[in-house]
C-alpha cells in the first residue's frame, strides 16, 4: 500500500468543492453515513465532515495547501471527534468502530479500511 499516494487536486477545472471520502458503518444501529468534503478558497483547502445529525466535528488538519497524503487523510478519518456536549445520535461511539471506506480520489482507502475490518474481526 502506497501510504505516500497523493492526488494532484481534489477538483476538477470548475468545481471548489469535491467529496474526498464516504464512511459507513454497518455496524451501527442506523447504519450511519459520514462524507468527507474538501472546499477551495484563496487557495486553501478546507476540510469538512458531515452526518445525518449535523454534529460539528473536530478534524486534523482541518486546512492545507495541497491534497493529503493517503496516511493524513487515514489520521483525520480515524482520529475525528464530536464535542460529547453537543454530541447528536450518540455519533462518537459510532466512530469507536472500522468504517467502510469510499473515495474515487484514494483508491486504496478501501483496502485499508477493508484489512483493517478483517483483521480486527468485522468481516
Amino acid at each position: 500500500m502506497n501510504f505516500d499516494f497523493q492526488p494532484k487536486t481534489y477538483f476538477n477545472e470548475t468545481a471548489t468543492n469535491a467529496l474526498i471520502a464516504k464512511l459507513t458503518y454497518p455496524e451501527s444501529q442506523w447504519g450511519e453515513e459520514i462524507c468527507i468534503f474538501a472546499t477551495s478558497v484563496d487557495g486553501v483547502i478546507y476540510f469538512e465532515i458531515v452526518d445525518f445529525y449535523g454534529n460539528e466535528y473536530s478534524i486534523k488538519p482541518s486546512e492545507c495547501r495541497n491534497p493529503l497524503p493517503l496516511q493524513e487523510l487515514i489520521l483525520l478519518i480515524e482520529s475525528m471527534e464530536v464535542d460529547k456536549k453537543g454530541e447528536m445520535g450518540g455519533i462518537n461511539e459510532t466512530l469507536l468502530g472500522i468504517p467502510v471506506a469510499e473515495s474515487t480520489l484514494y483508491p486504496q482507502l478501501k483496502l485499508y479500511f477493508d484489512q483493517k475490518r478483517t483483521h480486527f474481526g468485522f468481516v
